[in-house]
């Protein structure tokens, strides 16, 4: 007996090391850059924004060329930078 294909959910997610369509390294680039965006935008240097956060403005700049692997605390201390400087 075959085994019937997955379909619905199941057929569409993504393969291993895939976030959203897109490999790892590419998911992190677009996020760091957003979040220097979005820095910038706020007219925030890397030092305001690891003060604010409680994260280190070395990592900041990791961050924000795409070699920082983020966690999802992390990701909500920026975010909360970002709303205090608005």
């Amino acid at each position: 007996m075959r085994a019937k294909a997955p379909s619905g959910f199941a057929a569409q997610a993504a393969a291993p090391g895939e976030a959203f369509g897109c490999s790892e390294s590419e998911f992190l680039a677009q996020l760091g850059e957003r979040v220097r965006d979005t820095r910038m935008l706020r007219g925030m240097s890397r030092r305001e924004l690891a003060r604010r956060s409680g994260i280190s403005e070395r990592y900041i700049a990791q961050i924000e060329v795409g070699k920082g692997n983020v966690s999802i605390v992390l990701l909500l201390r920026i975010a909360q930078a970002f709303r205090s400087a608005q």
